[in-house]
């Protein structure tokens, strides 16, 4: 057999070849691998074509036409399959992703406030029916205003970088507010008295983050100042706040206490809402009796004395509470940080509350 005769047979056994691959491919994957089979470098057609070269120039160009012919069929063969699979990937795709329309949509569960959010705005309707109005600072404080103006004396530990976050260098007169009482000074020396003030905002503090603390954490101060205020207008507004959320029928107790800004000071107590000192192994007040809610207190004459206000005339006390405590308490949460894992399962909870 001559050279062109054995180049035709390769030709022609490379088209069968060829073709029975690409009928026996069944998807899209197996498709290129006929590709590869029927026209890659190492394929059949392309060993035939190596022969080629020892043809005589006429015979090159006859051959040379069938392997071009052959290698269109085998791309027409190709392309065809590929259409085929194609347009069936795609019509199973539309099976799959189908929508019936007529169906009723999936519901959307609504979202709701944020426990936080509702516990200050309770706690703000609270003080506004006792005739406050809402007042606020700014997060980035003044240290006069945050400690001086506040009876705290320079060597106070809380004055510290430990306890304190500083804007800048230490000795900068510029802090994170560690609580919201600076807004009492602010609004003291912007009216004379009366002054009926609760101040929500977040403050910021150096410490260790577990159940019950937080390096930013909400918080809410209040102050009254007026003439003949006494520690009875104290205790009894606070009892009024205490009664509204925990319990219409609990007691409130005070207990000194020692805090820079106020004298005489007092933590305040309310009693067990669970099981009011009647069970020694309470979960809540782990039978006390009583569960510690904010501290208050009059307001030191110190802070009359800065703002201008006259203190044989003018007498005042004020408050602060943590909205995370009074929340827990509230709602019997065991660790505070739960308010701010974003758990849906956990803020579910509060949905149908308000």
């Amino acid at each position: 057999m001559t050279d062109a005769g054995e180049v035709r047979n390769q030709l022609k056994e490379a088209l069968d070849s060829g073709l029975g691959a690409v009928e026996q491919a069944v998807d899209l994957s197996t498709l290129e691998e006929a590709r590869v089979h029927a026209l890659g470098r190492k394929s059949a057609l392309s060993r035939a074509r190596s022969g080629l070269g020892r043809l005589s120039e006429d015979e090159r160009r006859d051959v040379g036409k069938i392997a071009n012919d052959i290698q269109s069929s085998l791309e027409a063969a190709l392309e065809h399959k590929r259409a085929l699979f194609t347009a069936q990937e795609q019509q199973d795709r539309f099976e799959r992703e189908r929508v019936d329309v007529t169906l009723p949509g999936d519901e959307i569960e609504p979202g709701s406030i944020h426990p936080l959010t509702r516990t200050i705005w309770e706690i703000i309707d609270i003080f506004i029916g006792l005739g406050y109005r809402v007042v606020e600072g700014p997060d980035v404080e003044l240290g006069r205003f945050n400690f001086d103006a506040l009876n705290f004396p320079p060597n106070h530990p809380s004055r510290g970088p430990t306890d304190t976050f500083y804007v800048g260098d230490v000795n900068d007169d510029k802090v994170l507010r560690t609580h919201t009482s600076p807004a009492q000074i602010r609004t003291m020396q912007a009216q004379e008295p009366p002054v009926y003030v609760v101040v929500p905002g977040r403050t910021y503090r150096r410490d260790a983050m577990d159940a019950t603390h937080l390096a930013s954490f909400a918080q809410i101060e209040g102050l009254a100042v007026d003439e003949q205020i006494t520690m009875a207008d104290l205790k009894g507004s606070l009892q009024t706040f205490a009664r509204r959320v925990f319990g219409k029928d609990l007691d409130v107790r005070l207990r000194p206490h020692h805090f820079s800004f106020t004298e005489p000071s007092a933590e305040m107590d309310v009693q067990c809402f669970v099981c009011r000192g009647s069970d020694p192994r309470c979960r809540l007040c782990r039978g006390e009796g009583w569960i510690e809610i904010l501290g208050c207190g009059m307001v030191h004459p110190f802070l009359f004395e800065w703002v201008g206000y006259d203190t044989t005339r003018y007498s005042g006390f004020a408050f602060g509470m943590g909205v995370e405590r009074i929340a827990a308490l509230a709602h019997g949460i065991a660790d505070i940080r739960y308010f701010y894992d974003n758990d849906l399962r956990f803020l579910s909870y509060f949905r149908g509350l308000g």
